[in-house]
């Protein structure tokens, strides 16, 4: 995994986007199904509603609620082409490329580690 630190960063200043946090119910389901299959569902939505160069309905493709993955996608900037240029400077009107992919994914699922960890109890 990569260091998203300075992102990370970044995001928790905005009011906005440091309001978003998983729900017990979204731990829950991650649990229940698997970090490798909310990876598989991270990457089918990233392919389907970022990766074209005009994603269809895009500034509206990502709901606010109903998946953990969704939640993820706001919290960290990654919900539309507008947020991802915004925040990281990936180019709108064309098709995302691999390695593009790969960084979207991977700082959404570094998210939902992050929030499952804070969700933990200890011990």
């Amino acid at each position: 995994m990569r260091d998203f630190k300075n992102i990370f960063e970044k995001l928790s200043r905005s009011k906005f986007r440091s309001s978003f946090k998983l729900k017990s119910a979204d731990v829950e389901y991650i649990k229940q199904r698997g970090i490798k299959t909310i990876e598989q569902h991270t990457r089918d939505f990233v392919l389907k509603r970022l990766a074209p160069a005009e994603p269809k309905n895009d500034g509206k493709q990502t709901p606010m609620k109903g998946h953990p993955v969704f939640i993820a996608q706001h919290a960290t900037a990654a919900c539309c082409r507008k947020c991802l240029f915004k925040w990281h400077k990936i180019a709108p009107h064309k098709s995302l490329s691999e390695s593009e992919i790969e960084y979207i994914i991977s700082i959404l699922i570094t998210w939902i580690k992050n929030q499952i960890d804070i969700c933990r109890p200890t011990a």
